[in-house]
């Protein structure tokens, strides 16, 4: 007998979130580094879910890196994305210019 694919991905041992490659449903049981964690909704691929409870504030590494900072508290796998996170590296996620106009001229 086989043992199931994780529809998540560890990109790195740091990484405080995990990346979907499956899509995962609410209801669906996730083995977060060990532990049995219930999807409270459906996330979609390419998305992060915490691998461990996360404030506002906290940053978000992914490949070991920081890639942005929590806006919100989630608990481990929570939906990890622009509406609870930010980027540390663009304005917001328009990618608007500081200074500039959304046209660039």
């Amino acid at each position: 007998m086989s043992t199931p694919i994780s529809p998540l991905i560890l990109l790195h041992p740091d990484d405080n979130v995990l990346v979907v490659r499956a899509a995962i449903r609410a209801g669906d049981a996730l083995d977060i580094d060990g532990a049995r964690v219930t999807a409270t909704q459906d996330v979609t691929v390419g998305h992060k879910l915490a691998r461990r409870a996360l404030a506002a504030g906290d940053k978000v590494l992914k490949y070991g890196a920081p890639i942005g900072s929590m806006t919100a508290t989630v608990d481990v796998g929570g939906h990890v994305h622009m509406h609870n996170m930010k980027s540390d590296y663009i304005a917001s996620h328009t990618r608007q210019v500081v200074g500039g106009s959304e046209g660039g001229h």
